[in-house]
């Protein structure tokens, strides 16, 4: 059994992980432990492509986990396997032409908004990450502490924090800068894998929110995507806790949709077993009542939110 080195929150954090058949599979969890591929999504090829023979080397690695996961890839959508299944949501835009999206997927205030960048001197280009690129990044993250009612983790990250954890993957990844007046006030990071294109951050300056950046970013991504030939592009999860949050809404808007994918959970013990019967591998999250949890996500906005008014005042 080996160690990687992750970020959680935000933070370095070093958690059990065993190489297997060249995936390296991290385990989490105190009571109930949890092993699943690292970055699954933005692996090449199938995620595990013999489950029973990957399966008896994980036991046989030392890992000690009591169930394993794993999610099929996009276009694979039917299930394979006879594992117990759940589906996972993905925000994806399926690729044909930039008109196709631009004309049928969208919705009319995306395309006003994006002729509004336009207007207002956005300018979205194709970037380097170079030291420019990142000190830009850095400005970003550091205009607020807050971002969607919650701490923002890249918030007062060190320039040598941004250029490392934006090094990854190295000639997988795409950059689109949003400019105004030459200083970088928005970006997309885009990952390749196989012909999707996973976004893996879109961030734009909230003072700069009325020149719209975030929208034009997204179409901008999708004409390079079209260039590349990807069959997908994709935004993490449609739905997270609440489905009507304003995240989903603004993907919707952007002419994303929701995709499923079979998610397998596989007991490796006793444990494992009963757990999965229990309802116990999705988390504390799932046991609380969804109307109660998103009056919680609500405090918690307003908690955050006067703790960033509070800093301003002893500023």
């Amino acid at each position: 059994m080996d160690h990687t080195e992750i970020r959680i929150k935000g933070k370095a954090v070093s958690i059990p992980s065993a190489r297997i058949e060249g995936r390296n599979v991290l385990r989490s969890g105190g009571l109930l432990k949890i092993a699943l591929p690292q970055d699954e999504e933005l692996i090449e090829g199938e995620t595990v492509r013999d489950p029973q023979s990957f399966i008896s080397q994980l036991k046989a690695s030392g890992l000690n986990a009591d169930i394993f996961t794993f999610a099929q890839k996009l276009p694979d959508t039917a299930a394979k396997y006879s594992y117990h299944v759940e589906w996972d949501n993905l925000a994806v835009i399926p690729i044909t032409t930039f008109s196709e999206w631009w004309d049928k997927r969208v919705e009319s205030s995306v395309r006003r908004a994006v002729r509004k960048a336009t207007k207002s001197g956005i300018d979205i280009k194709v970037s380097e990450l170079d030291d420019e690129f990142v000190k830009g990044i850095v400005g970003i993250n550091n205009e607020t502490p807050t971002r969607q009612g919650r701490a923002f983790w890249h918030f007062q990250k060190s320039f040598d924090e941004v250029k490392q954890e934006n090094s990854t993957y190295p000639g997988r990844n795409a950059f689109l800068g949003a400019y105004y007046e030459g200083q970088l006030i928005g970006f997309i990071r885009l990952i390749y894998a196989d012909k999707v294109a996973s976004t893996v951050q879109l961030l734009s300056m909230m003072k700069h929110y009325d020149k719209r950046p975030a929208n034009a970013l997204i179409a901008k991504a999708v004409e390079l995507c079209e260039q590349q030939g990807m069959s997908y592009l994709m935004y993490c999860n449609y739905v997270y806790n609440d489905p009507d949050s304003s995240l989903t809404e603004f993907k919707r808007r952007n002419g994303f949709e929701q995709a499923l994918v079979p998610r397998y959970y596989i007991p490796l013990t006793l444990k494992g077993k009963i757990a999965l019967r229990l309802g116990l591998h999705r988390g504390a999250k799932s046991l609380i009542p969804r109307s109660l949890f998103k009056q919680l996500l609500k405090l918690r906005s307003r908690w955050y939110e006067h703790r960033a008014e509070a800093a301003q005042e002893s500023a």
